[in-house]
């Protein structure tokens, strides 16, 4: 096979050439030409959530998981009470950074398969006045839920709270306006549904609440303070910026853009995802959310009954076809997950479906259904 391997993954995804390509120039971290390119990310990225005027975008090196850590530092007063919304593998990973940092944090649990709920969540605030700020993971991909963030977002600005969004799977991709939602973070990446390739994740801030932020973080690296003062003072990064990924993700925005921005981008996921979960019910798999709560970022599937089925196995031969798969994240039920987004279409699903069933035939499994 002479094409890359399609990534039906959560990030890193499958990116075009024209972003590819972009990456084979050198850039002077300095220099006054990719200090333009820097400007041009922050700007773009702010006006995807419709953020001018009222925010800020801090870039940081690293992967998301990195911006999330350092949003809760900035954001976060070393004596504040954080409470995780918690219904996914990425949700007590954020809880896990949170503690780590030595702020005190509360993980308040739901269902793997259903959002949070906006009414258990009020009855929390409202019992316990001590909690300073929510984390809400926006599409929590363990599962492929999508949670209400504009529910919890009006119940954190009732009560009082913080709230801080991980929507790195969902930014550029689902509906998010800051002049209706508000929040005090929110946190995505390079290598997820504006795909551009991994390396920088970055942080919307409000900037009602910068000024009380300074002096919060116990990190020099992971301080979006210190990062935002900087960059407005000199256009530069504090430290070597990742160049190559900068550039891409300029590049993968200009696409984005040429593409309709977020409405086009999220038809062209959502048609992804339909065509993959029609394909797959035909072979007999069936998916673990109901269709009401799936996001249309990634699907997971619960995996064959069927004695023979191994998915270190059917990894294996979806690859030999060209396809990457992801295992699955849940830790109560066998399943596999299937990505619907990155720079692919309808054509690629349905190919990605005629791998699995060939996939199927190669391991003598009849159909992909569950156990009863």
């Amino acid at each position: 096979m002479d094409r890359d391997k399609i990534l039906l993954t959560p990030g890193p995804l499958t990116t075009t050439l024209r972003t590819k390509l972009a990456m084979l120039k050198d850039w002077g971290s300095w220099d006054a030409d990719f200090n333009a390119v820097t400007a041009s990310v922050r700007k773009s990225l702010l006006a995807v959530v419709h953020g001018a005027g009222s925010h800020v975008v801090v870039p940081l090196q690293g992967s998301g998981t990195f911006s999330v850590e350092a949003a809760v530092a900035t954001v976060v007063p070393r004596d504040g009470h954080v409470l995780v919304l918690d219904n996914g593998a990425y949700c007590k990973r954020a809880a896990r950074l949170t503690s780590l940092m030595g702020r005190r944090c509360t993980l308040m649990p739901f269902d793997e398969s259903q959002p949070v709920s906006p009414m258990a969540v009020a009855d929390k605030l409202g019992a316990d006045p001590s909690v300073t700020h929510v984390i809400l993971i926006h599409c929590e991909t363990g599962a492929g839920v999508l949670n209400p963030l504009r529910e919890i977002a009006d119940l954190c600005e009732k009560h009082g709270k913080g709230l801080i969004v991980d929507a790195m799977s969902s930014f550029g991709a689902l509906d998010i306006d800051a002049r209706e939602t508000r929040f005090d973070a929110l946190v995505a990446a390079s290598g997820k549904c504006l795909e551009g390739v991994p390396g920088m994740g970055f942080v919307v801030i409000r900037k009602a609440i910068l000024e009380a932020c300074a002096g919060n973080s116990q990190s020099l690296a992971m301080d979006l303070v210190d990062q935002y003062i900087y960059m407005e003072k000199t256009t530069q990064w504090r430290f070597t910026p990742p160049t190559h990924v900068v550039v891409a993700l300029h590049e993968a925005i200009a696409q984005f853009e040429a593409e309709g921005g977020q409405p086009a981008r999220l038809a062209r996921y959502t048609r992804n995802c339909e065509t993959l979960v029609r394909g797959m019910a035909a072979l007999g798999f069936k998916p673990f959310l109901d269709a009401a709560v799936q996001a249309p970022i990634i699907v997971t599937f619960h995996a064959p009954a069927d004695p023979r089925y191994d998915f270190t196995a059917f990894y294996a031969a979806a690859r030999a076809r060209g396809f990457i798969l992801y295992p699955g994240k849940l830790t109560t039920v066998d399943t596999f997950r299937v990505g619907c987004i990155g720079a692919i279409g309808p054509h690629e699903m349905e190919q990605a479906v005629h791998a699995i069933a060939l996939t199927l035939q190669d391991m003598g499994i009849a159909s992909g259904a569950p156990a009863s």
